[in-house]
Protein backbone atom coordinates (compact mmCIF):
# COMPACT_ATOMS: atom_id res chain seq x y z
CA UNK A 1 0.00 0.00 0.00
CA UNK A 2 1.18 3.62 -0.68
CA UNK A 3 2.98 4.75 2.31
CA UNK A 4 1.84 8.23 1.91
CA UNK A 5 -1.51 8.63 3.93
CA UNK A 6 -3.70 11.47 4.25
CA UNK A 7 -5.63 10.44 8.01
CA UNK A 8 -9.00 11.51 7.69
CA UNK A 9 -10.76 11.60 11.52
CA UNK A 10 -14.29 10.93 11.08
CA UNK A 11 -16.55 13.30 13.87
CA UNK A 12 -19.77 11.71 12.77
CA UNK A 13 -20.77 14.52 9.96
CA UNK A 14 -23.03 13.30 7.02
CA UNK A 15 -21.31 13.22 4.00
CA UNK A 16 -17.44 12.84 5.71
CA UNK A 17 -16.47 10.63 2.68
CA UNK A 18 -16.81 12.66 0.50
CA UNK A 19 -13.79 14.61 1.33
CA UNK A 20 -11.88 11.11 1.05
CA UNK A 21 -13.16 11.15 -2.79
CA UNK A 22 -11.64 14.92 -2.95
CA UNK A 23 -8.31 13.46 -1.88
CA UNK A 24 -8.65 10.42 -3.84
CA UNK A 25 -9.55 12.63 -6.79
CA UNK A 26 -6.25 14.47 -5.89
CA UNK A 27 -4.32 11.30 -6.69
CA UNK A 28 -3.11 10.95 -3.02
CA UNK A 29 -4.12 7.98 -0.77
CA UNK A 30 -6.25 9.06 2.35
CA UNK A 31 -8.30 6.20 4.81
CA UNK A 32 -11.26 7.61 6.77
CA UNK A 33 -11.19 6.24 10.41
CA UNK A 34 -13.44 7.43 13.66
CA UNK A 35 -12.04 10.16 15.84
CA UNK A 36 -11.81 7.79 18.78
CA UNK A 37 -8.63 5.16 17.17
CA UNK A 38 -6.64 6.72 19.69
CA UNK A 39 -2.60 8.44 19.70
CA UNK A 40 -0.63 5.84 19.50
CA UNK A 41 -2.63 3.95 16.21
CA UNK A 42 -2.11 7.48 14.78
CA UNK A 43 1.70 7.51 15.62
CA UNK A 44 1.94 3.59 14.01
CA UNK A 45 0.02 5.12 10.71
CA UNK A 46 2.23 8.11 10.21
CA UNK A 47 0.13 9.91 8.09
CA UNK A 48 1.70 12.88 5.60
CA UNK A 49 -1.94 14.96 7.06
CA UNK A 50 -4.74 14.56 9.24
CA UNK A 51 -8.08 16.19 7.85
CA UNK A 52 -10.79 16.38 10.55
CA UNK A 53 -14.27 16.55 9.16
CA UNK A 54 -17.52 18.24 10.33
CA UNK A 55 -20.00 17.02 12.57
CA UNK A 56 -23.42 17.31 14.15
CA UNK A 57 -22.61 18.47 17.77
CA UNK A 58 -21.22 21.55 19.43
CA UNK A 59 -17.86 21.37 20.62
CA UNK A 60 -18.39 22.62 24.54
CA UNK A 61 -21.64 20.39 25.25
CA UNK A 62 -20.85 17.60 26.97
CA UNK A 63 -21.33 14.64 25.02
CA UNK A 64 -18.74 16.25 21.72
CA UNK A 65 -16.77 13.81 20.28
CA UNK A 66 -13.04 15.53 20.90
CA UNK A 67 -9.64 14.03 20.36
CA UNK A 68 -5.95 14.18 22.40
CA UNK A 69 -4.48 17.17 22.38
CA UNK A 70 -1.20 16.09 21.98
CA UNK A 71 -2.09 15.41 18.70
CA UNK A 72 -1.37 18.64 17.76
CA UNK A 73 2.08 18.20 18.86
CA UNK A 74 2.74 15.39 16.84
CA UNK A 75 4.18 17.93 13.88
CA UNK A 76 1.87 16.49 11.42
CA UNK A 77 -0.31 18.89 9.16
CA UNK A 78 -3.90 18.98 10.32
CA UNK A 79 -7.14 20.76 8.13
CA UNK A 80 -10.17 20.94 10.12
CA UNK A 81 -13.51 21.21 8.34
CA UNK A 82 -16.61 22.67 10.35
CA UNK A 83 -17.06 20.96 13.29
CA UNK A 84 -13.44 20.37 13.42
CA UNK A 85 -12.38 23.72 13.34
CA UNK A 86 -13.90 24.53 15.61
CA UNK A 87 -12.66 21.73 17.30
CA UNK A 88 -9.37 22.42 16.88
CA UNK A 89 -9.94 26.06 18.67
CA UNK A 90 -11.51 25.02 21.39
CA UNK A 91 -8.85 22.37 22.58
CA UNK A 92 -6.14 24.80 21.95
CA UNK A 93 -7.77 27.63 23.62
CA UNK A 94 -9.84 29.95 21.46
CA UNK A 95 -13.67 30.04 22.26
CA UNK A 96 -16.76 28.62 20.49
CA UNK A 97 -20.20 29.83 20.89
CA UNK A 98 -23.41 29.77 19.23
CA UNK A 99 -23.65 32.38 16.36
CA UNK A 100 -25.75 35.19 16.54
CA UNK A 101 -27.01 34.35 12.90
CA UNK A 102 -26.78 30.80 11.46
CA UNK A 103 -25.32 30.44 8.46
CA UNK A 104 -26.43 27.62 6.02
CA UNK A 105 -26.53 27.50 2.64
CA UNK A 106 -24.39 30.21 0.00
CA UNK A 107 -22.44 32.79 0.64
CA UNK A 108 -19.69 35.34 -0.15
CA UNK A 109 -16.72 34.79 1.13
CA UNK A 110 -13.21 36.89 1.43
CA UNK A 111 -9.80 35.05 1.46
CA UNK A 112 -6.63 36.58 2.99
CA UNK A 113 -2.84 35.33 2.65
CA UNK A 114 -2.70 31.78 3.21
CA UNK A 115 -1.13 28.72 1.79
CA UNK A 116 -4.68 27.35 1.83
CA UNK A 117 -5.99 30.16 -0.24
CA UNK A 118 -2.44 30.28 -3.31
CA UNK A 119 -3.89 30.98 -6.58
CA UNK A 120 -7.26 31.24 -5.41
CA UNK A 121 -9.64 34.37 -6.52
CA UNK A 122 -9.83 36.15 -3.11
CA UNK A 123 -13.39 37.75 -3.60
CA UNK A 124 -15.90 34.18 -3.85
CA UNK A 125 -18.45 32.21 -2.25
CA UNK A 126 -18.69 29.15 -0.14
CA UNK A 127 -21.10 26.50 1.13
CA UNK A 128 -21.66 27.16 4.83
CA UNK A 129 -23.69 24.63 7.06
CA UNK A 130 -22.90 25.94 10.80
CA UNK A 131 -24.87 27.46 13.97
CA UNK A 132 -21.92 27.74 16.30
CA UNK A 133 -19.21 29.78 15.44
CA UNK A 134 -15.36 30.99 16.35
CA UNK A 135 -15.32 33.78 18.38
CA UNK A 136 -11.59 33.96 19.62
CA UNK A 137 -8.52 32.20 17.76
CA UNK A 138 -5.92 30.51 20.21
CA UNK A 139 -2.73 31.95 20.65
CA UNK A 140 -0.21 31.98 17.68
CA UNK A 141 -3.68 31.38 14.93
CA UNK A 142 -5.13 34.36 12.72
CA UNK A 143 -7.99 34.72 10.85
CA UNK A 144 -7.75 34.14 6.92
CA UNK A 145 -10.95 34.38 5.91
CA UNK A 146 -14.69 35.98 6.81
CA UNK A 147 -17.94 36.21 5.90
CA UNK A 148 -19.99 39.05 6.31
CA UNK A 149 -21.70 36.99 9.43
CA UNK A 150 -18.55 35.18 10.47
CA UNK A 151 -15.32 37.31 11.05
CA UNK A 152 -13.48 33.95 11.30
CA UNK A 153 -14.66 31.73 8.32
CA UNK A 154 -10.83 30.42 8.34
CA UNK A 155 -7.96 30.31 10.28
CA UNK A 156 -4.17 28.87 10.28
CA UNK A 157 -0.70 28.40 12.07
CA UNK A 158 1.80 28.94 10.19
CA UNK A 159 4.80 27.54 12.32
CA UNK A 160 2.41 24.28 13.30
CA UNK A 161 0.54 23.71 9.93
CA UNK A 162 -2.36 24.10 11.84
CA UNK A 163 -5.54 24.94 9.77
CA UNK A 164 -9.02 25.05 9.97
CA UNK A 165 -11.89 26.13 8.08
CA UNK A 166 -15.96 27.19 8.82
CA UNK A 167 -17.40 25.95 5.70
CA UNK A 168 -17.41 23.18 3.53
CA UNK A 169 -14.32 22.78 1.04
CA UNK A 170 -15.59 18.93 0.16
CA UNK A 171 -19.10 19.85 -1.57
CA UNK A 172 -19.34 21.37 -5.35
CA UNK A 173 -21.21 24.34 -3.55
CA UNK A 174 -17.82 25.71 -2.68
CA UNK A 175 -16.52 26.50 -5.97
CA UNK A 176 -12.50 26.66 -4.85
CA UNK A 177 -13.03 23.56 -2.26
CA UNK A 178 -10.95 21.11 -4.72
CA UNK A 179 -8.21 23.66 -5.72
CA UNK A 180 -8.13 24.60 -1.08
CA UNK A 181 -7.33 20.87 -0.52
CA UNK A 182 -4.86 20.29 -2.89
CA UNK A 183 -3.29 23.09 -1.63
CA UNK A 184 -3.36 21.71 1.62
CA UNK A 185 -2.25 18.31 0.24
CA UNK A 186 0.48 19.36 -2.04
CA UNK A 187 1.75 22.72 0.00
CA UNK A 188 1.41 21.82 3.12
CA UNK A 189 1.56 18.29 3.50
CA UNK A 190 4.36 17.86 0.69
CA UNK A 191 2.22 14.92 -0.77
CA UNK A 192 2.87 13.45 -4.33
CA UNK A 193 -0.27 13.15 -6.99
CA UNK A 194 1.02 9.53 -7.42
CA UNK A 195 -1.83 7.15 -6.00
CA UNK A 196 -4.12 5.45 -8.53
CA UNK A 197 -7.23 3.02 -8.90
CA UNK A 198 -4.80 0.84 -10.09
CA UNK A 199 -2.72 0.86 -6.70
CA UNK A 200 -5.64 -0.24 -4.86
CA UNK A 201 -5.88 -3.40 -7.31
CA UNK A 202 -2.62 -4.52 -6.82
CA UNK A 203 -2.15 -3.74 -2.83
CA UNK A 204 -5.78 -5.59 -1.79
CA UNK A 205 -5.21 -8.56 -4.26
CA UNK A 206 -1.93 -8.88 -2.26
CA UNK A 207 -3.51 -8.17 1.34
CA UNK A 208 -6.42 -10.74 0.42
CA UNK A 209 -3.87 -13.54 -0.38
CA UNK A 210 -2.21 -12.72 2.72
CA UNK A 211 -5.46 -13.27 4.68
CA UNK A 212 -7.24 -15.74 2.85
CA UNK A 213 -3.93 -18.37 2.41
CA UNK A 214 -5.40 -21.66 1.10
CA UNK A 215 -8.71 -21.17 2.97
CA UNK A 216 -12.27 -21.31 0.78
CA UNK A 217 -13.99 -18.30 -0.15
CA UNK A 218 -17.64 -17.53 -1.28
CA UNK A 219 -19.03 -14.53 -3.03
CA UNK A 220 -22.49 -13.00 -2.69
CA UNK A 221 -22.82 -12.20 -6.17
CA UNK A 222 -26.13 -10.59 -7.57
CA UNK A 223 -24.67 -9.65 -10.70
CA UNK A 224 -24.47 -5.47 -10.55
CA UNK A 225 -21.58 -3.63 -10.31
CA UNK A 226 -19.78 -3.88 -6.66
CA UNK A 227 -20.78 -7.43 -6.62
CA UNK A 228 -19.18 -8.12 -10.10
CA UNK A 229 -15.91 -6.06 -8.52
CA UNK A 230 -15.61 -7.82 -5.91
CA UNK A 231 -15.79 -11.49 -7.51
CA UNK A 232 -12.90 -10.72 -10.17
CA UNK A 233 -11.11 -9.02 -7.53
CA UNK A 234 -10.83 -11.62 -4.63
CA UNK A 235 -10.65 -14.04 -7.82
CA UNK A 236 -7.53 -12.78 -8.87
CA UNK A 237 -5.77 -13.25 -5.28
CA UNK A 238 -7.21 -17.09 -4.95
CA UNK A 239 -8.66 -18.06 -8.28
CA UNK A 240 -10.86 -21.48 -7.88
CA UNK A 241 -10.40 -20.98 -4.04
CA UNK A 242 -13.71 -18.34 -4.38
CA UNK A 243 -17.11 -19.83 -5.33
CA UNK A 244 -19.73 -17.32 -6.58
CA UNK A 245 -23.35 -17.59 -5.64
CA UNK A 246 -26.35 -15.79 -7.00
CA UNK A 247 -29.46 -16.02 -4.67
CA UNK A 248 -32.26 -15.30 -7.18
CA UNK A 249 -34.73 -14.44 -4.82
CA UNK A 250 -37.51 -13.58 -6.92
CA UNK A 251 -37.08 -9.44 -6.87
CA UNK A 252 -35.06 -9.37 -9.99
CA UNK A 253 -36.35 -7.35 -12.78
CA UNK A 254 -37.60 -8.89 -15.78
CA UNK A 255 -34.97 -11.54 -17.24
CA UNK A 256 -32.63 -10.46 -15.04
CA UNK A 257 -31.64 -14.06 -13.42
CA UNK A 258 -31.49 -15.62 -16.82
CA UNK A 259 -28.87 -13.09 -18.07
CA UNK A 260 -26.57 -12.72 -15.25
CA UNK A 261 -26.32 -16.69 -15.28
CA UNK A 262 -25.55 -16.64 -19.05
CA UNK A 263 -23.09 -13.49 -18.88
CA UNK A 264 -21.04 -15.13 -15.93
CA UNK A 265 -20.92 -18.37 -16.89
CA UNK A 266 -19.20 -17.52 -20.50
CA UNK A 267 -17.15 -14.78 -19.79
CA UNK A 268 -15.46 -15.45 -16.43
CA UNK A 269 -13.46 -18.72 -15.43
CA UNK A 270 -15.23 -18.50 -11.99
CA UNK A 271 -17.29 -21.13 -9.46
CA UNK A 272 -20.67 -20.14 -10.46
CA UNK A 273 -23.75 -21.52 -8.71
CA UNK A 274 -27.51 -20.30 -9.17
CA UNK A 275 -29.88 -20.81 -6.59
CA UNK A 276 -33.58 -20.35 -7.32
CA UNK A 277 -35.07 -19.15 -3.65
CA UNK A 278 -37.83 -17.46 -5.27
CA UNK A 279 -40.65 -18.84 -3.07
CA UNK A 280 -38.34 -18.80 0.27
CA UNK A 281 -38.01 -14.86 -0.16
CA UNK A 282 -41.60 -14.02 -0.86
CA UNK A 283 -42.92 -16.10 2.15
CA UNK A 284 -40.74 -14.34 4.54
CA UNK A 285 -41.69 -11.24 3.44
CA UNK A 286 -45.62 -11.94 3.25
CA UNK A 287 -47.48 -9.48 4.93
CA UNK A 288 -44.52 -7.42 5.70
CA UNK A 289 -44.87 -3.53 5.02
CA UNK A 290 -42.18 -1.85 6.92
CA UNK A 291 -39.33 -0.91 4.73
CA UNK A 292 -37.18 -1.20 7.67
CA UNK A 293 -37.97 -4.74 8.33
CA UNK A 294 -38.28 -5.82 4.45
CA UNK A 295 -34.39 -5.22 4.61
CA UNK A 296 -33.80 -7.07 7.77
CA UNK A 297 -35.57 -9.83 6.27
CA UNK A 298 -33.66 -10.02 3.20
CA UNK A 299 -30.34 -9.31 4.91
CA UNK A 300 -30.89 -12.60 6.96
CA UNK A 301 -32.43 -14.83 4.38
CA UNK A 302 -29.08 -13.97 1.89
CA UNK A 303 -27.12 -15.13 4.76
CA UNK A 304 -29.08 -18.13 5.39
CA UNK A 305 -29.08 -19.50 2.22
CA UNK A 306 -25.05 -18.49 1.73
CA UNK A 307 -24.51 -20.90 4.90
CA UNK A 308 -26.86 -23.68 3.64
CA UNK A 309 -24.62 -23.40 0.09
CA UNK A 310 -20.92 -23.05 2.41
CA UNK A 311 -22.10 -26.37 3.72
CA UNK A 312 -22.28 -28.28 0.94
CA UNK A 313 -18.80 -26.66 -0.58
CA UNK A 314 -17.47 -27.60 3.03
CA UNK A 315 -15.35 -25.70 5.36
CA UNK A 316 -15.63 -22.08 3.84
CA UNK A 317 -14.25 -19.41 6.31
CA UNK A 318 -14.67 -16.09 4.23
CA UNK A 319 -17.87 -14.46 2.69
CA UNK A 320 -17.00 -11.41 0.24
CA UNK A 321 -20.01 -8.83 -0.24
CA UNK A 322 -19.96 -5.73 -2.89
CA UNK A 323 -20.93 -3.37 0.09
CA UNK A 324 -19.77 -0.14 -0.87
CA UNK A 325 -19.33 3.23 1.62
CA UNK A 326 -22.42 4.84 0.79
CA UNK A 327 -24.00 1.36 1.69
CA UNK A 328 -21.93 1.91 5.39
CA UNK A 329 -22.52 5.35 5.63
CA UNK A 330 -26.43 5.36 5.00
CA UNK A 331 -26.50 2.19 7.35
CA UNK A 332 -25.28 4.26 10.26
CA UNK A 333 -21.29 4.62 10.43
CA UNK A 334 -19.63 5.78 13.69
CA UNK A 335 -21.63 8.74 15.28
CA UNK A 336 -23.39 9.16 11.82
CA UNK A 337 -27.59 8.85 11.37
CA UNK A 338 -28.87 6.15 10.39
CA UNK A 339 -30.93 6.33 7.10
CA UNK A 340 -31.57 3.10 6.23
CA UNK A 341 -30.19 -0.54 6.71
CA UNK A 342 -28.36 -1.72 3.78
CA UNK A 343 -29.05 -5.80 4.18
CA UNK A 344 -25.57 -6.65 3.85
CA UNK A 345 -24.74 -3.89 6.01
CA UNK A 346 -27.12 -3.25 9.05
CA UNK A 347 -29.68 -5.93 7.38
CA UNK A 348 -26.83 -8.81 8.70
CA UNK A 349 -27.97 -10.95 11.42
CA UNK A 350 -25.90 -11.24 14.88
CA UNK A 351 -24.95 -14.80 14.39
CA UNK A 352 -22.83 -15.96 11.57
CA UNK A 353 -21.36 -19.16 10.46
CA UNK A 354 -18.49 -17.61 8.50
CA UNK A 355 -15.58 -16.82 10.21
CA UNK A 356 -15.40 -13.25 8.53
CA UNK A 357 -16.73 -10.91 5.98
CA UNK A 358 -14.85 -9.73 3.52
CA UNK A 359 -15.77 -6.48 1.69
CA UNK A 360 -13.41 -4.80 -0.89
CA UNK A 361 -14.94 -2.18 -1.57
CA UNK A 362 -16.57 -0.74 1.22
CA UNK A 363 -14.24 2.40 1.42
CA UNK A 364 -14.83 3.21 -2.04
CA UNK A 365 -17.73 5.03 -3.95
CA UNK A 366 -19.69 3.95 -7.02
CA UNK A 367 -17.26 6.12 -9.62
CA UNK A 368 -14.67 4.74 -7.73
CA UNK A 369 -15.90 0.62 -8.18
CA UNK A 370 -15.89 1.12 -11.88
CA UNK A 371 -12.84 2.90 -12.14
CA UNK A 372 -11.60 -0.49 -10.23
CA UNK A 373 -13.98 -2.68 -12.22
CA UNK A 374 -12.23 -1.59 -15.79
CA UNK A 375 -8.51 -1.67 -14.38
CA UNK A 376 -9.81 -5.41 -13.32
CA UNK A 377 -10.59 -5.70 -17.47
CA UNK A 378 -14.10 -6.34 -16.90
CA UNK A 379 -16.01 -5.36 -19.93
CA UNK A 380 -17.96 -1.99 -19.90
CA UNK A 381 -20.97 -2.96 -20.56
CA UNK A 382 -20.92 -5.04 -16.80
CA UNK A 383 -19.08 -2.04 -15.08
CA UNK A 384 -22.03 0.52 -16.55
CA UNK A 385 -24.80 -1.61 -15.89
CA UNK A 386 -28.19 -0.13 -13.94
CA UNK A 387 -27.05 -0.15 -10.46
CA UNK A 388 -29.14 -2.61 -8.97
CA UNK A 389 -30.00 -2.96 -4.45
CA UNK A 390 -29.73 -5.99 -2.71
CA UNK A 391 -33.23 -6.17 -1.46
CA UNK A 392 -33.94 -5.75 -5.52
CA UNK A 393 -37.78 -4.71 -6.26
CA UNK A 394 -38.36 -5.11 -2.51
CA UNK A 395 -37.19 -1.74 -2.28
CA UNK A 396 -39.51 -0.37 -5.05
CA UNK A 397 -42.41 -2.12 -3.91
CA UNK A 398 -44.26 0.04 -1.36
CA UNK A 399 -46.11 -1.41 0.97
CA UNK A 400 -46.76 -5.71 0.56
CA UNK A 401 -44.72 -7.19 -1.87
CA UNK A 402 -46.92 -9.75 -3.80
CA UNK A 403 -46.90 -11.44 -7.21
CA UNK A 404 -49.08 -9.37 -8.79
CA UNK A 405 -47.31 -6.41 -7.85
CA UNK A 406 -43.80 -7.69 -8.62
CA UNK A 407 -45.13 -8.69 -11.92
CA UNK A 408 -46.82 -5.37 -12.93
CA UNK A 409 -43.09 -3.71 -11.37
CA UNK A 410 -41.31 -5.95 -14.29
CA UNK A 411 -43.08 -4.95 -17.10
CA UNK A 412 -43.07 -1.20 -16.03
CA UNK A 413 -39.41 -1.16 -15.27
CA UNK A 414 -38.82 -2.65 -18.34
CA UNK A 415 -40.87 -0.08 -20.90
CA UNK A 416 -38.82 2.35 -18.79
CA UNK A 417 -35.42 1.10 -18.94
CA UNK A 418 -36.35 0.66 -22.83
CA UNK A 419 -37.58 3.84 -23.85
CA UNK A 420 -34.66 5.76 -22.20
CA UNK A 421 -32.19 3.54 -23.95
CA UNK A 422 -33.88 4.12 -27.35
CA UNK A 423 -33.63 7.99 -26.55
CA UNK A 424 -30.09 7.51 -25.80
CA UNK A 425 -30.25 8.81 -22.43
CA UNK A 426 -28.88 5.90 -20.44
CA UNK A 427 -25.63 7.23 -20.80
CA UNK A 428 -26.11 10.49 -18.90
CA UNK A 429 -28.78 9.25 -16.27
CA UNK A 430 -26.90 7.18 -13.40
CA UNK A 431 -29.57 5.69 -12.17
CA UNK A 432 -33.44 4.84 -13.15
CA UNK A 433 -35.91 2.87 -12.20
CA UNK A 434 -39.94 2.22 -11.87
CA UNK A 435 -41.62 2.01 -8.21
CA UNK A 436 -45.06 0.71 -7.75
CA UNK A 437 -46.63 2.30 -5.32
CA UNK A 438 -49.46 0.79 -2.62
CA UNK A 439 -51.59 3.36 -3.42
CA UNK A 440 -54.92 2.84 -6.18
CA UNK A 441 -56.72 5.57 -7.49
CA UNK A 442 -60.01 5.97 -10.11
CA UNK A 443 -59.34 6.31 -14.01
CA UNK A 444 -61.36 5.61 -16.92
CA UNK A 445 -60.20 2.99 -20.08
CA UNK A 446 -62.36 2.27 -22.87
CA UNK A 447 -64.93 3.96 -20.74
CA UNK A 448 -65.26 2.12 -18.19
CA UNK A 449 -64.30 2.89 -14.70
CA UNK A 450 -60.91 1.45 -13.19
CA UNK A 451 -59.12 1.38 -10.04
CA UNK A 452 -55.41 0.57 -10.43
CA UNK A 453 -51.70 1.13 -9.27
CA UNK A 454 -49.81 4.22 -9.87
CA UNK A 455 -46.28 3.77 -10.89
CA UNK A 456 -43.85 5.99 -10.07
CA UNK A 457 -40.74 7.01 -12.34
CA UNK A 458 -37.23 7.96 -11.03
CA UNK A 459 -34.09 8.76 -12.58
CA UNK A 460 -30.94 10.85 -11.26
CA UNK A 461 -27.74 12.43 -12.24
CA UNK A 462 -25.21 11.93 -9.65
CA UNK A 463 -21.23 11.46 -9.09
CA UNK A 464 -21.08 9.45 -5.96
CA UNK A 465 -24.38 8.52 -5.20
CA UNK A 466 -24.19 10.41 -1.86
CA UNK A 467 -26.25 13.46 -3.42
CA UNK A 468 -28.38 13.24 -6.44
CA UNK A 469 -30.08 15.41 -8.71
CA UNK A 470 -33.32 14.74 -10.45
CA UNK A 471 -33.09 14.21 -14.39
CA UNK A 472 -34.65 16.90 -16.39
CA UNK A 473 -35.82 13.91 -18.70
CA UNK A 474 -37.67 15.52 -22.16
CA UNK A 475 -41.43 15.15 -21.85
CA UNK A 476 -41.79 13.34 -25.18
CA UNK A 477 -39.64 10.66 -24.00
CA UNK A 478 -42.12 10.55 -20.37
CA UNK A 479 -45.06 10.99 -22.59
CA UNK A 480 -44.25 7.32 -24.04
CA UNK A 481 -42.94 6.09 -21.16
CA UNK A 482 -46.73 6.85 -19.47
CA UNK A 483 -48.17 5.45 -22.94
CA UNK A 484 -47.06 2.87 -23.34
CA UNK A 485 -46.96 1.68 -19.45
CA UNK A 486 -51.17 2.51 -19.10
CA UNK A 487 -51.94 0.64 -22.41
CA UNK A 488 -49.37 -2.03 -22.14
CA UNK A 489 -49.31 -3.47 -18.35
CA UNK A 490 -52.73 -4.41 -16.73
CA UNK A 491 -53.10 -3.19 -13.50
CA UNK A 492 -52.24 0.74 -13.81
CA UNK A 493 -53.99 3.62 -15.26
CA UNK A 494 -51.39 6.62 -13.77
CA UNK A 495 -48.24 7.41 -13.59
CA UNK A 496 -46.18 9.74 -11.40
CA UNK A 497 -42.51 11.43 -12.06
CA UNK A 498 -40.56 11.69 -8.72
CA UNK A 499 -38.95 15.66 -8.73
CA UNK A 500 -37.04 15.35 -5.24
CA UNK A 501 -32.71 15.18 -5.52
CA UNK A 502 -30.55 13.88 -2.72
CA UNK A 503 -31.05 15.49 0.10
CA UNK A 504 -33.77 15.53 1.29
CA UNK A 505 -34.92 12.74 -0.58
CA UNK A 506 -32.85 8.99 -0.88
CA UNK A 507 -32.03 7.43 -4.37
CA UNK A 508 -34.54 4.54 -3.46
CA UNK A 509 -37.86 5.27 -2.37
CA UNK A 510 -37.41 2.59 0.68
Amino acid sequence: MNKELILILDFGGQYNQLIARRVRESNVYCEVMPYSIGLDKIKELSPAGIIFTGGPNSVYSEKAPVIDKELFELNIPILGICYGAQLMCHLLGGKVQKAEKREYGLAEITLFDSKLFEDIDKNTTCWMSHTDQIVKLPEGFEATASTKSCPVAAFGCKGKNLYGVQFHPEVNNTPFGKEMLKNFLYKVCRCGANWRMSDYAKSYIELAKEKIGDKKVLCALSGGVDSSVSAVLISKAVGRQLTCIFVDHGLMRKNEGDEIETYFSKNFDLNFIRVNAQDRFLNKLKNVTDPEKKRKIIGEEFIRVFEEEARKIGAVDFLVQGTIYPDIIESGLGDSALIKSHHNVGGLPEHLEFKEIIEPLRNLFKDEVRQLGLELGIPEKLVWRQPFPGPGLAVRVIGEITKEKLDILREADAIFREELENAGLHKTINQYFAIITDMRSVGVMGDERTYDYTIALRAVHTTDFMTADWSEIPYPVLHRVSNRIVNEVYGVNRIVYDITSKPPATIEWE
